[in-house]
C-alpha cells in the first residue's frame, strides 16, 4: 500500500526540503503539498517533479490561519484520499519580529551567545494581530488550524488496519515562561510565536493521550537554527551578511545550527524512517548537525506536565465548538440576506 504524506507550508524552506528527501527515500509515496500560495506551490511541485519525474505530487490550497479554509481543504483531501500516513504541521509564521538590539550585542559577544542565537529567549518579540474571525493570527496559523485539520482528518487518520503519525514543527523558542492558559491566545504578550510553539508541544502530548488507542501518534520536532525566510526577517539581510561568518564558525562548537533547509528537515525525516508507536510522546526531536557537517536526530525531554496539556486540549476542544458555530451562523446570515 503506497503511504499518503501531507505536509503544510511545503512550498519553500523545510517544508520543500523535507518533501525532496521524502520522494528520494520512497519513489511510491502520495505526496500533497498542502499551502497558501498556490503560485509558489506549484513552482515547488515542479521542481520536486525535475528531480523526481514519476512522483505523485499533488496541490492543496490550504491556509490554516483561515478556520474556512481549512474545513474546505479537509473536505477536498478527503474526497481525494482514504487514508493519510503522515501529517507534517510544518507551516508557521512568525509576523513583524523585533529585536531587542541591547540584549543582542550583549549576547554576540558572551557565553551565551550559541543558546541566544539556538532559542531567541529574551530576544525576540512580536507584533500579533487578529484575524476576521477574530483568533490572534499567530495562534490560529501555528497552532489552532492544525489542531482543527487534525480533527477534521481523523476518519483517515484513525483506522486500525495501519498507525498514523501526526508531526508538528516546534522550536527552541517554545518556551514555557512565554504560554498561559489564561491567555491561551496571547493576547496580552509579546511573544506568541513562542506561545503558541510551546502549546504545540503540550498538544502533541494531549493527541497521544487521547489517540494512541485509535492508531493515531503525535511527534514535536525542533529543526534547529535554520536560515529560511521566516529567519531572514528577523534582522536587515546586510546583518545576515555580516555574522553569517560568526555562525558558520560556531557551528563548529554546536550541533543546533543546522543553518540550511535540508539539515532542518533531518528530525521531520528521520521520524518518517520509525514506528510511530516506538515514539516518545515526551520528547523533542532536534535535528543537529556536527561540525562535520554530519546529520543526525537526538531526543529532548520537553518541560510540560500532563495537567496542563489536558487544560489545553479542554479549551481547544470548547474553542473550535465557538468556531463551528460562528462560521454556520456566518453561512445562514448570508442565505438569509440572499
Amino acid at each position: 500500500m503506497k503511504k499518503v504524506v501531507l505536509v503544510t507550508g511545503a512550498n519553500s524552506g523545510i517544508g520543500l526540503a523535507l518533501c525532496e528527501r521524502l520522494l528520494s527515500q520512497d519513489a511510491h509515496l502520495q505526496l500533497c503539498l498542502a499551502c497558501r500560495n498556490m503560485q509558489r506551490a506549484e513552482a515547488a511541485r515542479q521542481a520536486l517533479l525535475v528531480s523526481h519525474p514519476e512522483a505523485q505530487v499533488t496541490l492543496l490550497h490550504l491556509d490554516v490561519g483561515n478556520m474556512r479554509s481549512v474545513l474546505r481543504a479537509a473536505e477536498e483531501f478527503k474526497q481525494k484520499y482514504n487514508r493519510l500516513d503522515y501529517l507534517y504541521l510544518n507551516a508557521g509564521i512568525m509576523p513583524n519580529p523585533r529585536v531587542d538590539h541591547k540584549a543582542f550585542y550583549k549576547g554576540l559577544f558572551s557565553s551565551n551567545v550559541v543558546h541566544m542565537f539556538a532559542t531567541g529567549e529574551g530576544l525576540l518579540t512580536q507584533e500579533d494581530k487578529v484575524t476576521p474571525s477574530g483568533l490572534q493570527e499567530v495562534f490560529a496559523t501555528n497552532l489552532f488550524g492544525h489542531f482543527l485539520l487534525v480533527r477534521e482528518l481523523e476518519p483517515l487518520l484513525c483506522q486500525m488496519d495501519h498507525s498514523s503519525l501526526v508531526i508538528w514543527t516546534s522550536s527552541s523558542n517554545a518556551q514555557r515562561s512565554a504560554f498561559s492558559l489564561d491567555d491561551l491566545q496571547h493576547q496580552k504578550g509579546r511573544e506568541p510565536y513562542s506561545s503558541s510553539k510551546y502549546a504545540s508541544d503540550l498538544l502533541s502530548l494531549a493527541l497521544n493521550r487521547h489517540y494512541n488507542n485509535r492508531g493515531l501518534y503525535s511527534s514535536v520536532i525542533c529543526p534547529g537554527l535554520v536560515m529560511t525566510n521566516l529567519t531572514y526577517g528577523i534582522l536587515p539581510s546586510f546583518f545576515w551578511t555580516l555574522i553569517m561568518p560568526i555562525m558558520w564558525l560556531i557551528r563548529i562548537f554546536t550541533n543546533t545550527f543546522t543553518l540550511s533547509p535540508y539539515n532542518g528537515a533531518e528530525a521531520l525525516f528521520w521520524l518518517f524512517m520509525q514506528k510511530p508507536e516506538s515514539l516518545d510522546p515526551m520528547a523533542k526531536y532536534h535535528s543537529l548537525t556536527s561540525g562535520l557537517g554530519n546529520n543526525y536526530t537526538q531526543p529532548h525531554k520537553m518541560d510540560i506536565d500532563e495537567n496542563m496539556s489536558e487544560a489545553l486540549y479542554v479549551k481547544l476542544l470548547e474553542l473550535e465548538d465557538t468556531v463551528r458555530k460562528k462560521l454556520r451562523d456566518e453561512v445562514l446570515d448570508i442565505k438569509a440576506n440572499n
